[in-house]
């Protein structure tokens, strides 16, 4: 046992005499460089440099093929394809009586079943071929897309095409469908926030789309027979309403071939869709409370805005300020005053609306305890009023704008995202090169531009405020610092 170990440590002293015989050798320049310390920490990431990022938005083929505009990205990385539909006609666009059967159209044409067959074998085709199919809709459009393996792509633009074209609104479905909106009516007072945000737009919007709320005459049974979905369909889901996007894998050449039957089958519209409605959004300057026993209360707050969706220097100017202001999240202002430094709320957020037609809105939104809802309120507004006064930092911009620049590639994920995207530009008369003009234009604001446009647009003394909670524990006396009172009682 006592050789052993004396020829272990004899090997061991050897093998450390050649390593310290090959540090000799080494020339001092070697030497130096081992002997340097390590630059780490915070000096090692700003000592990180990277070539300056370029933007180029990727490109998507764009055909019109017997009259509808398709828009088309090749892929393939995977035997799967995927095709978008986006009909121009919303709830947004009807009048009152149709609101519902137009927020209820997309889930009867899933569920509805279709002529030739009913919703349960719809439902056993899409299992057994594998297909993924969504429905939806916005105040101005109806949306659906299929997903599929290419060997299951003619048979799913069938099915799909049937769904889309031949919807048998099935009286069963619609009566399953208006019994959960029903219930949802009901549930509405539950969620504080979402109550929030619905009074706050029927304060200032009132009687046009964007305030209207669920209500149980909406729902009445010969407002959502079959034949009013019906009429309803002939007037959205319609050739002169479409665009349709497909990528995946599938080549140009092969898009005639592939598509020709479905857009045959796309009907003529019943009639040509009538103009959005223009909102004449209220100045209702003051505090709106609605009282509820909650433990946190909900505070939102807005007034209106004219700043546009455009290609204009205010508008990129308007985006970067909110984005300093509220919209950046951690590295928010408001967030940093209302949870950092005052502790009030775990989140504090702002928004600024900007449609292509009408106002938008700008305002904020936090929860806190009722006991700290007028200070919360106070440092909200306090922290608009700066920036209306004082221009950001050099560097606060600089920092704001490489967030939204270096996260651009988010917008690029896949090419069905950029599809979707291409596809509402078309149908939004928008560049189909929007993204790459945003990028750009968002890298010419200003510390000052974002100060003018503020001090012209935001006035934190004309903001409606609404706030969910206890009267009792916030203070009636402190919320009328604010502005008039008024409390608003929901049903």
């Amino acid at each position: 046992m006592r050789n052993r170990q004396d020829s272990s440590t004899t090997a061991s002293l050897l093998i450390l005499a050649h390593l310290l015989a090959a540090i000799l050798i080494l020339p001092a320049s070697s030497l130096a460089q081992i002997a340097q310390p390590t630059n780490t920490g915070r000096s090692a990431i700003e000592s990180l440099s990277f070539k300056k990022l370029e933007f180029e938005q990727p490109e998507v083929y764009q055909v019109n093929i017997d009259g509808v505009d398709v828009v088309h990205l090749e892929d393939r990385s995977l035997p799967l394809v995927t095709i978008h539909a986006y009909f121009r006609g919303g709830y947004g666009l009807f009048d009152r009586a149709s609101y519902a059967a137009a927020l209820g159209l997309p889930a009867l044409l899933r569920y509805g079943g279709t002529e030739s067959r009913p919703a349960s074998e719809v439902d056993k085709e899409i299992a057994h071929h594998a297909h993924q199919l969504s429905f939806g809709s916005a105040g101005g459009s109806v949306t659906s897309s299929l997903n599929t393996l290419t060997e299951n792509l003619s048979t799913g633009l069938v099915l799909w095409g049937d769904m889309l074209f031949e919807p048998a609104f099935d009286q069963v479905e619609i009566e399953a469908w208006r019994t959960r909106q029903l219930e949802g009516v009901v549930r509405r007072l539950d969620d504080p926030a979402r109550l929030a945000y619905s009074e706050l737009n029927r304060l200032l919007f009132g009687d046009h789309p964007i305030g209207w709320e669920m209500r149980p005459d909406d729902l009445a049974p010969e407002r959502l027979s079959a034949d009013v979905f019906r009429e309803l369909h002939k007037k959205v889901i319609c050739r002169d309403n479409i665009v349709i996007g497909i990528t995946g894998d599938i080549g140009q050449k092969d898009l005639d071939q592939v598509l020709e039957h479905l857009i045959k089958r796309i009907p003529r519209c019943a009639m040509s869709l009538p103009e959005p409605p223009v909102p004449d959004i209220r100045q209702a300057q003051g505090v709106f409370l609605i009282e509820k026993d909650l433990d946190q209360s909900v505070i939102v707050m807005a007034h209106p805005s004219d700043v546009r969706l455009s290609d204009e220097p205010e508008y990129f100017a308007a985006m970067m300020g909110n984005a300093i202001l509220g919209g950046g999240g951690f590295s928010s202002r408001l967030l940093n005053r209302v949870r950092t430094e005052e502790g009030y709320s775990y989140s504090a957020a702002s928004l600024w609306t900007t449609p292509r037609n009408h106002q938008g809105l700008v305002g904020a939104t936090t929860r806190t305890r009722p006991s700290n809802a007028a200070a919360a309120i106070e440092a909200m507004l306090e922290t608009m009023s700066i920036l209306t006064r004082e221009a950001p930092a050099p560097d606060e911009l600089a920092t704001t704008v490489a967030q939204i620049v270096n996260g651009f590639v988010f917008n690029f994920e896949s090419p069905s995202a950029i599809v979707a995207r291409s596809m509402y530009y078309l149908a939004q008369g928008m560049p189909l090169d929007w993204l790459e003009r945003y990028w750009a234009g968002v890298q010419t604001v200003t510390p000052e531009s974002i100060r003018s446009v503020f001090a012209e647009h935001l006035h934190p003394n004309k903001m409606t405020i609404l706030v969910v909670g206890d009267p009792n524990r916030i203070g009636l006396d402190q919320l009328e610092a604010f502005g008039p009172l008024t409390t608003i009682e929901v049903r």
